[in-house]
């Protein structure tokens, strides 16, 4: 039995990084059939043949491992299952405060949660939440910023229709009556099956802040003007880098912070990692291009357990 649990404590999304879970791309599988496809964007590589290979993304992830490693976080990653997409820790379960939550997801997916035995057996078992079955989420929509809870939600009624909508205003009411404290504030996204470049997938899709008081925006990923208006205003127009739609295609908003200061980008998001340089920001640039392909990139591979 451990006796000494893991300290677990998530408030925001950039303070200093302590311990994460980060997923893992081997064993991967072989290319999915198109009519498994979770996302338009991937649907759209599996037709055009350009489907990442494993050994690619298998290099793509060391190289964040790599990067984390380098300020001394701490890395979990989950056992491989044979021919098994687990490279998106981030949809599996989240931390907020001291809880773990975890999600309920796609069907097809639960054997990812199994695969983290070794980190949830460090978890104290009372700290361990599992939401009412009716309430659906993934991690990719859930951003704790400090006094707030930011969720993405899809609240139509035509849901059960978009594979690509995973938290339900259901979800929301939950973590609502978990963090009474806090404000729960939800954001309703453009959901498609079939164009990636008119679909957020999660809130992490189209929004992210980074430091300690600036936000990663793409305004076409909310349904409802007035929500993304609030975002603004919020952080300020001044502190906002308002992507493109195809910046939000290739995920540019799908970061990850190490510190207020230190912040993982795709090598190739120029003007981004520009726009982070010059207001201070260390950027560590990883190759992430091909797990991108799959319509995730950092933030959807990282589960943090441990901020300061």
């Amino acid at each position: 039995m451990n006796t000494k649990y893991l300290s677990l404590n998530v408030n925001d999304e950039t303070s200093r990084l302590r311990a994460v879970v980060l997923g893992t791309a081997e064993s991967n599988g072989p290319v999915p059939k198109l009519e498994d496809a979770y996302d338009p964007k991937s649907r759209e590589h599996i037709l055009a043949g350009t489907y990442p290979k494993e050994e690619d993304m298998v290099k793509e992830m060391d190289a964040v491992a790599k990067a984390l490693e380098k300020y001394d976080v701490k890395v979990f990653r989950p056992d491989a299952i044979e021919n098994y997409n687990q490279i998106f820790a981030r949809d599996i379960a989240f931390v907020i405060e001291d809880k773990f939550i975890r999600s309920n997801i796609l069907p097809d997916r639960d054997r990812e949660i199994e695969a983290i035995h070794d980190v949830i057996d460090q978890i104290d078992p009372e700290k361990i939440i599992t939401l009412p079955e009716e309430a659906h989420v993934e991690g990719g929509d859930v951003m704790p910023w400090h006094e707030y809870i930011f969720v993405g939600t899809y609240s139509g009624e035509d849901y059960p229709d978009f594979i690509t909508a995973r938290t339900n205003v259901q979800a929301v009411k939950a973590l609502q009556e978990l963090f009474p404290h806090k404000t729960v504030k939800a954001f309703e996204l453009r959901k498609s099956n079939t164009d990636a470049k008119n679909n957020a997938l999660h809130l992490d899709c189209c929004f992210q802040p980074v430091g300690k008081d600036k936000a990663i925006l793409h305004k076409n990923g909310f349904m409802i003007e007035e929500e993304y208006q609030w975002l603004v205003d919020f952080f300020g127009k001044e502190n906002i880098f308002e992507i493109t739609k195809d910046e939000m295609y290739n995920m540019f908003s799908n970061v990850f912070s190490i510190a207020p200061e230190v912040v993982i980008s795709e090598q190739n998001f120029t003007r981004l990692n520009d726009w982070l340089c010059d207001h201070g920001f260390v950027v560590e640039e990883v190759p992430y291009a091909e797990i991108a392909k799959q319509e995730g990139l950092l933030r959807c591979s990282t589960m943090p357990l441990i901020r300061d």
